[in-house]
């Protein structure tokens, strides 16, 4: 059995995958969640590795934060486990959620799992609230010119074009469209306001 997921865009799925192997895991045995944190329980890859545990089997993970982030996520997984009479590998280690010794030792790791993921996510905010306050962490730029959304805002209330045509022309998806919408009117109210 083996389970991996990538969390961040920088995280190379390459170096998982090839833990993985290491440990003897077949490549039609790993499952893959790319795009989901550690954090999110509902991840399909994960689920799928859950589903293919049977007596008898190991779940291999490369590093625990690769199965969860958080202390209940982590017991929860190991009590399925444990239930199923599956094993767990992590990194080559192999671990009995049903050994007494082995549950103490998994609830230690699950801790600092959660402990370390906490302290990178308290220097994450940290580093952006220093970025933010130096001007160098701007958010997500508007994709349209204030006059580009003007435009859309009277294209779109005199009627003549419908959603699916204003997506075109402004090259927005919907919710993307109508969110450019907001904004603009929000601007113009506050426009307004300061006159």
């Amino acid at each position: 059995m083996g389970t991996r997921e990538c969390s961040t865009r920088g995280q190379d799925l390459r170096a998982q995958r090839s833990a993985l192997q290491q440990l003897g895991v077949p490549d039609d045995r790993v499952y893959t969640d790319s795009g989901y944190t550690g954090r999110n329980r509902d991840r399909p890859g994960l689920d799928q590795a859950l589903a293919a545990c049977h007596e008898g089997a190991t779940l291999c993970v490369a590093k625990l934060d690769r199965l969860g982030r958080s202390v209940k996520d982590l017991l929860g997984i190991a009590a399925e486990l444990e239930a199923k009479g599956t094993k767990l590998s992590i990194g080559g280690s192999l671990h009995d959620p049903a050994d007494p010794m082995g549950k103490m030792f998994f609830g230690m790791l699950a801790v600092m799992a959660e402990f370390e993921s906490d302290l990178l996510r308290m220097r994450t905010r940290k580093s952006m609230a220093i970025a933010k306050a130096n001007g160098r962490l701007k958010g997500k730029q508007p994709k349209l010119s204030p006059l580009q959304r003007k435009r859309l805002v009277a294209d779109y209330d005199s009627g003549k074009y419908s959603t699916a045509e204003l997506m075109e022309l402004s090259g927005l998806s919907k919710s993307a469209l109508y969110a450019t919408l907001k904004r603009a009117r929000d601007d113009q109210e506050q426009e307004r306001m300061t006159r």
